[in-house]
């Protein structure tokens, strides 16, 4: 069996994170998938989807850690071809990844107690993003 169905997420800034965890975890509810696999995936090139315990402190971290990695800053071939600021974004979003799998076991995510799905706007502007959540299994 699969189900799918969409998230909408709307970002105002770059490095902004969102918690998807309960708004999957309805999603594989409605499902009424047993045993199987939850895949989660962000549309768009400049956005990524992850787990992490979503808290504060990570919620400024990630994203710090990031902009080090690939600063704002850097002279990009991808400014240079386009001129819009955010190439450091995609490379960012390429490197976290724009996808996700996670287990579901009794018809519930597979996660840790401190294991949240998130997803991470790494684009200079406000986006309306699409997630979308694909449950395959058996019920």
């Amino acid at each position: 069996m699969v189900y799918q169905k969409d998230i909408s997420v709307h970002t105002t800034h770059h490095g902004q994170m969102h918690d998807l965890t309960e708004a999957v975890g309805r999603i594989v509810n409605e499902s009424r998938i047993n045993t199987g696999i939850a895949q989660v995936f962000n549309v768009g090139s400049t956005g990524a989807i992850g787990t992490i315990e979503f808290e504060p402190g990570l919620e400024d971290d990630l994203p710090a850690m990031f902009d080090k990695l690939f600063p704002p800053s850097r002279d990009y071939g991808h400014e240079r071809a386009w001129h819009d600021g955010n190439g450091h974004s995609h490379l960012q979003a390429t490197t976290l990844g724009p996808s996700l799998t996670v287990p579901v076991r009794g018809g519930q995510l597979v996660l840790g107690t401190w294991q949240q799905i998130f997803h991470l706007e790494c684009d200079i502007k406000p986006r309306q993003r699409t997630v979308v959540v694909t449950v395959l299994g058996e019920s």
